[in-house]
């Protein structure tokens, strides 16, 4: 998976289109990725009068699925691809102008 935890996404697809946020979780097992602030669901979470807690109605963010969210550059999405170091390294490398990530 080419995206990361802690990358400037922007989603592509979607009924969040246009928007931007960090990548909070990256899930690779699923290819699916948590950004803040997009694919807002709610959750009814249900009292438990026994430990005090009250039912309420819980905001937060639903994982996404990795092909429907591309890199940010310069305010416009960015391909990601690989390119070896002369020591062996691999790095990250954007599509669009040939820069390190």
């Amino acid at each position: 998976m080419k995206i990361k935890s802690g990358d400037e996404v922007i989603v592509i697809a979607g009924k969040d289109k246009g928007a931007t946020g960090k990548v909070v979780k990256a899930l690779p097992k699923e290819d699916r990725v948590v950004v803040e602030g997009v694919n807002l669901v709610k959750k009814h979470r249900k009292a438990n009068p026994a430990g005090g807690q009250q039912g309420e109605v819980v905001t937060k963010e639903a994982p996404i699925h990795v092909s429907n969210v591309a890199l940010v550059e310069d305010g416009k999405a960015a391909r990601v691809g690989y390119r070896f170091e002369e020591d062996g390294t691999k790095v990250r490398v954007s599509r669009r102008t040939g820069k390190d990530i």
